[in-house]
């Protein structure tokens, strides 16, 4: 899927780096770039409602979109958790084969694509065959996810895991776990062959480093990571669970967060997914390394992970994106409406995080735009000369949006509307949905058809 050199976008409004403007043209280069921001513009090319920059699905784990709707059920114990959906998860993932995962993950990045999202972090740590042995190609699962982008033309950030262990003790992984598993020897020789791999997609391409946890990873093979990563993202799951903190506090003395800080320089290419327990202090220094916080509200809503404590963290200057983890459900402004709701419901207020500037929905949508961009590795966020054309413009016409302006355009479709509102996406200038409509999607929904219903034969 290329870019349309010389692709002009129209907008009747469009939120601009330094704020909204009207009637603005956007061109696009034949590097998937902006060329040139226009003001005050005559209507020419391809004419939009309202233009604003696409943000980043900063976390997924794409396999698991197949699962939504089976684990509804409450398990053998007398309360539900996490930990029991987490047998759920393993038990399905035996039976992908490489094809389903690569028509998973095409259909749902789709999904993304026709909610907002211009690009993903893939956390991708189902590498290996059912029983643990490695596929004739080590990076074959890596493969497939890259495949499925090359399909869907959605931005790709690939973030191999390593995953090694089953808790912090070092035990050996669980049957469910073995086809994550890779000592850090052939972890960085998977990374390496995804590397590569990764050059058939176009430029806009990243490769990062996934440390699964610190419950997955030892002390030595998380310095390892760091290192590989150098400069690119460096993506980890933190503090999500009381058994996981609790886990990690009796093998280390301390809570994963404080454990983290005091043993790294955690700084900008690092995202840490979920952080929803937190306590005050380990907030406002996660805050302070300029690290992006990774939300997924709507996951961790369903799996009870806990709040976020957006208030405080926001108000110490914290960098923060939303991924759709679980994939449970792609809807971008859902996970905006569940992270403000959530804090509303703890704090038994309204508007937590609109400043005396700015809206609720403003500083939601400005802040979820420029650290998915970072998190990602991505030059994109903002609507300006040099960026990555990363666009999604509103039907101007919906009913909810008419008449409205400035920031009450963020507000009333995160709080009043939904993702069917999304008119228009391109991918680093890949027009990748029209009409509301990915441009490959009949095909791309009937092969995921087939997958689903020679998966269900097979669980």
């Amino acid at each position: 899927m290329s870019t349309v050199s010389g692709a002009t976008v129209f907008a009747e409004k469009a939120l601009l780096a330094d704020g909204w403007a009207e009637n603005v043209a956007v061109s696009i280069g034949p590097d998937g770039r902006i060329a040139s921001v226009e003001r005050d513009a005559q209507p020419i090319g391809e004419r939009v409602g309202i233009l604003l920059p696409a943000p980043v699905n900063l976390h997924s784990h794409a396999f698991q979109r197949a699962m939504a709707g089976m684990s509804e059920r409450r398990g053998s114990e007398s309360r539900d958790s996490f930990w029991t959906w987490r047998q759920i998860m393993f038990r399905f993932l035996d039976a992908l084969t490489p094809e389903d995962v690569e028509a998973i993950a095409a259909f749902v990045q789709m999904e993304m694509l026709e909610a907002g999202y211009a690009a993903v972090g893939e956390f991708h740590y189902l590498h290996h065959q059912p029983g643990g042995a490695p596929y004739a190609n080590l990076a074959e699962m890596s493969d497939r996810i890259m495949a499925a982008a090359s399909d869907t033309g959605i931005g790709l950030t690939l973030l191999p895991v390593h995953y090694q262990f089953g808790g912090c003790d070092g035990r050996p992984l669980a049957a469910g776990q073995i086809r994550f598993g890779n000592d850090f020897d052939r972890f960085q020789k998977l990374h390496e062959l995804a590397s590569e791999a990764l050059k058939s997609l176009p430029d806009d391409a990243v490769i990062g480093v996934a440390p699964h946890s610190l419950r997955a990873v030892d002390a030595d093979s998380l310095k390892k990571a760091v290192a590989l990563a150098g400069g690119n993202p460096l993506h980890m799951h933190l503090a999500e669970q009381i058994p996981e903190v609790d886990e990690v506090l009796a093998a280390t003395g301390q809570r994963p967060v404080e454990w983290l800080l005091a043993n790294h320089a955690v700084s900008e290419n690092w995202c840490l997914i979920h952080c929803t327990q937190m306590t005050s202090q380990e907030t406002a220094g996660l805050a302070a390394t300029g690290a992006v916080a990774g939300l997924c509200p709507i996951t961790e809503s369903s799996l009870g992970d806990g709040i976020f404590d957006g208030v405080d963290y926001l108000a110490a200057g914290g960098r923060f994106g939303v991924g759709s983890d679980s994939n449970i459900r792609i809807a971008l402004s859902e996970e905006l409406r569940t992270l403000e709701y959530s804090q509303r419901l703890r704090d038994t207020c309204r508007a937590s995080v609109a400043t005396k500037e700015k809206s609720t929905g403003r500083v939601l949508f400005d802040g979820v735009v420029a650290g998915g961009a970072q998190a990602a590795g991505r030059a994109a966020g903002r609507i300006s000369e040099g960026s990555l054309a990363d666009l999604v413009a509103l039907d101007g016409t919906a009913i909810d949006l008419e008449g409205r302006e400035g920031d009450e355009i963020l507000d009333a479709w995160i709080f009043a509307g939904d993702d069917r509102m999304v008119a228009e996406v391109w991918s680093a200038g890949r027009h990748v949905v029209s009409g509301g409509n990915h441009v490959k999607g009949n095909a791309i929904r009937a092969k995921y058809r087939a997958t689903m219903a020679s998966l269900r034969a097979r669980l």
